[in-house]
């Protein structure tokens, strides 16, 4: 029993070393990446997309490396076990089916920032404006400012004896008149003689109705 009594103690404040070491600075980081990445995820991703499939994945990575690389950058760890932690992450990789090309760009945006958040050197305000850099060019990039906007949707179409070259006026038309949009390009996917269809995707510029 004396022994337990004199072990105890001194398990108990090794445990809490870590988060004595944290402070203040720890939790005003951890409050800039997660206010960086509900706007990021749900007022610039979202209203563009609409799914909701990876809101988990993107909060849970972000989380993971914000603190992985806040505990690596504190603690006296060498560089080849931080290395080795790394390369563990690098091996997690989505296959294409389950995450588009979109999907993946925001995977990596909130990886950045919760890496930039956890590794600058300077005050909150030198990072709050480096993620504030990010969230601009991120809805910059998801409005028509610098482009038009092309979006696109796939169509399982029964007329494929419009889908001859000698017949593609006729065929951009009677798609536009059944879809209701103003088509910018066609790319015929798949074409089943079986049941007479074809497998179309339709690309047309965003808010472009007539």
């Amino acid at each position: 029993m004396v022994l337990l009594q004199e072990l105890n103690p001194d398990n108990v404040s090794s445990g809490f070393t870590l988060f004595e070491k944290l402070g203040t600075k720890f939790f005003i980081r951890l409050a800039i990446d997660l206010t960086s990445v509900i706007i990021l995820i749900r007022l610039i991703y979202f209203p563009v997309y609409k799914n909701k499939e990876n809101f988990s994945t993107f909060f849970v990575f972000n989380i993971i490396m914000f603190l992985v690389t806040f505990i690596l950058n504190k603690s006296e760890m060498s560089t080849g076990a931080g290395f080795g932690l790394f390369a563990v992450f690098s091996m997690l990789r989505f296959r294409t089916e389950g995450i588009n090309t979109k999907d993946m760009t925001y995977m990596f945006l909130v990886i950045a920032m919760g890496m930039i958040t956890a590794l600058s050197k300077g005050g909150w305000i030198e990072i709050s404006l480096l993620d504030i850099i990010i969230l601009i060019v991120a809805f910059i990039l998801e409005t028509t400012v610098l482009m038009k906007k092309e979006v696109s949707q796939l169509v399982i179409y029964e007329n494929i004896e419009l889908i001859k070259p000698e017949s593609r006026v006729e065929f951009k038309a009677d798609l536009e008149t059944r879809l209701g949009i103003k088509i910018n390009r066609i790319e015929i996917t798949s074409i089943d003689f079986l049941k007479d269809t074809a497998l179309i995707k339709v690309y047309h510029y965003a808010g472009k109705n007539d």
